[in-house]
């Protein structure tokens, strides 16, 4: 408890309404006093006011922002802790008044006994709620704008007991949050905000910031709460020792740090992916971190093994590279290097080679989904069509898969297979596929399905059959989001426009080209070094 003996605040009345009982936190940005609202009879509540220190027109008005959203993102979100009051007092102290929850936050609960696995879990999964609550924006001044918390860490995350749920994880301290809409303001402030040892590299580097980099910090916390320490260490508590530490130096693994910790492999991937130096090889939307939590959840961690260093994949990055073969190379010594089930992976294959060009398609260089079925089963296929000296050249190229969502204005995702070698470089082989039509949503059910895809490759000098099939695998990972996009599609409004939307992906993937061409000319110098041909 603070030493409130000395606090002039005690006892006093805030607007006729809100007695001061004692002081029960403090931070750099104010102090948290236990009050009783007068006015509904002595009802418990909080209340924050803005250090004295910091009582300049901009940090009132950050300040009043902060209360603002929380307001409103209470009101969304059991996970947010709610604010239901804002006042200055009559020293002009503004203060904001917010429910009571009578807890600790995660920090001290994990100082005292690590969690176990499913209370990690829950706890994570509320924490992650109120994010893609905040993520999903809030009005202000008749505006729509993204809320980014900016300082995702243990201390900012607060445990009750409630009746019903067990325990309930809020996240607490919007206080130095960014509005998407508002990023001009936040990039002239001149000074870093944040705490060191969770803040992106793009934070930390004063880049405009998205929902990604509270992922990355989500990474780091997650990490902290298994384990018990931080999984990246600067040399000194300096903002350019933290700079260096989160641009280049490799978060220390899951195993490293607890090597006798017994957690399922999925979730090893998750936090690993979580704290990718680059936003885009993080999971890209709560919603995708969520899909993992609530399935570890509800399959009752069958899985858990204890932690193990292995090839992280990324949510919406999903890396695939390996090598093409023709399929008569392959003979009866058929050891694909693609993940089980085999067998159904060679079946569609083979349907693949048994396939004519539509009737209806051109005879140019397209690219395009269709099914593809046997007797038993069915798959969504990308058909291409390149000329038949570019497919020879291409047999033994790397290949990377990655899926980009957006939700609005229309929704739809942009499936994006590229073939690479250093000689030729990448072909790009970008298809959409609408959420809101039977067949896209069909194509991305199948999917996530199948965790895979055949592509199959014609001529354009003599269309008529097939020049060579080969399967793409696409990682556990991502067939989860797949299933969390689609919910998400069918619970949209009234869609906008289809061209808007594809615009906004094809942009994206513009942006994201040369990061894609990173990874691939470093599988293609691994691949030499291994020895793999």
């Amino acid at each position: 408890m603070i030493d409130d003996s000395s606090d002039p605040n005690l006892n006093q009345v805030l607007i006729n309404r809100y007695r001061l009982v004692e002081a029960i936190g403090q931070g750099s940005m104010g102090k948290v006093y236990r009050a009783e609202d007068q006015l509904l009879g002595g009802v418990t509540v909080a209340v924050k006011f803005l250090a004295q220190a910091l009582l300049s027109e901009k940090m009132k008005m950050r300040f009043a922002h902060e209360a603002r959203t929380g307001a409103q993102l209470g009101q969304r979100s059991l996970h947010i802790v709610r604010v239901l009051d804002y006042g200055v007092h009559r020293n002009e102290a503004p203060f904001y008044v917010m429910e009571y929850m009578a807890g600790q936050n995660l920090s001290d609960l994990i100082a005292m006994q690590p969690l176990s696995i499913d209370q990690f879990l829950r706890l994570m999964r509320h924490i992650c709620l109120g994010l893609e609550c905040a993520h999903q924006g809030i009005k202000i001044d008749g505006q729509h704008c993204q809320v980014i918390h900016r300082d995702i860490k243990p201390s900012n995350a607060f445990v009750v007991s409630d009746p019903s749920l067990g325990s309930l994880a809020k996240v607490l301290d919007f206080g130095i949050a960014q509005f998407l809409s508002d990023s001009t303001e936040a990039n002239q402030t001149g000074s870093f905000m944040g705490t060191l040892a969770y803040c992106s590299p793009e934070q930390i580097a004063g880049k405009e910031l998205d929902n990604r980099s509270d992922i990355y910090s989500l990474g780091i916390t997650m990490f902290e709460v298994l384990t018990g320490h931080i999984p990246i260490q600067a040399e000194a508590n300096s903002i350019g020792s933290w700079y260096h530490a989160h641009r280049a130096q490799p978060p220390k693994t899951l195993a490293q740090v607890a090597p006798g910790l017994n957690i399922p492999a999925s979730l090893n991937e998750l936090v690993m992916a979580c704290m990718a130096k680059a936003p885009e090889d993080r999971p890209q939307l709560m919603a995708e971190i969520l899909a993992v939590l609530q399935s570890l959840l509800t399959s009752g961690r069958q899985d858990a093994q204890p932690a193990v260093d292995s090839p992280r994949a990324t949510a919406k990055q999903t890396d695939q590279t390996q090598r093409t073969d023709r399929r008569r190379t392959l003979g009866t010594a058929r050891v694909p290097s693609i993940p089980n089930p085999q067998q159904r992976f060679w079946s569609i294959e083979d349907a693949g080679w048994n396939v004519s060009w539509p009737a209806g398609k051109p005879i140019a260089d397209i690219v395009f989904p269709q099914l593809l079925q046997t007797e038993k089963e069915e798959a969504i296929a990308l058909w291409v069509m390149l000329p038949q000296a570019e497919i020879s050249q291409r047999l033994l190229n790397t290949r990377y898969n990655q899926f980009l969502c957006t939700i609005h204005p229309h929704p739809m995702v942009l499936w994006i297979t590229t073939i690479y070698d250093p000689v030729s470089g990448p072909r790009w082989l970008p298809c959409y596929l609408d959420l809101k039509d039977a067949r896209g949503e069909k194509a991305v059910q199948l999917l996530s399905q199948t965790g895979y895809y055949p592509l199959i490759f014609f001529a354009r000098e003599h269309p008529q059959q097939p020049t060579n099939v080969c399967t793409v695998p696409i990682a556990p990972y991502q067939k989860q989001v797949f299933q969390d996009w689609m919910r998400i599609s069918r619970g949209a409004v009234v869609p906008g426009s289809m061209a808007t939307s594809k615009q906004l992906l094809k942009a994206e993937l513009e942006k994201i080209k040369p990061n894609i061409v990173t990874k691939l000319e470093n599988a293609q110098e691994q691949r030499f070094k291994t020895g793999d041909e």
